[in-house]
């Protein structure tokens, strides 16, 4: 006995969704969104921002189609960096909580 075409279909069909996710993740690139940074370090997009804009995490502007916004990129290198030994120093003044 055979199963039903519909339900090999089916399960052809996440195995290839479940291999091109495994293929993304591995794929390096040059460049990171901080969307992209967010989801390979499980963090959100929010913090990986801010932690740009507060030199954290080595990034650079890029210019966009959107006005004068621009928006964080992240080196290959840089995440590898943070990867293996974790953000910069807190820039800001420590401040003690009463």
């Amino acid at each position: 006995m055979t199963p039903p075409t519909d339900d090999i279909l089916t399960r052809l069909d996440k195995i290839e969704a479940l291999l091109a996710t495994l293929v993304e993740q591995r794929t390096v690139k040059d460049w990171y969104s901080t969307a992209e940074v967010a989801a390979l370090l499980g963090k959100a997009e929010f913090t990986v921002r801010e932690w740009c804009r507060l030199g954290r995490v080595d990034a650079e502007k890029k210019k966009s189609g959107r006005g004068p916004a621009s928006e964080w990129i992240i080196s290959h290198a840089e995440l590898t960096r943070v990867r293996n030994e974790g953000l910069r120093p807190d820039p800001r003044p420590y401040r003690h909580v009463k």
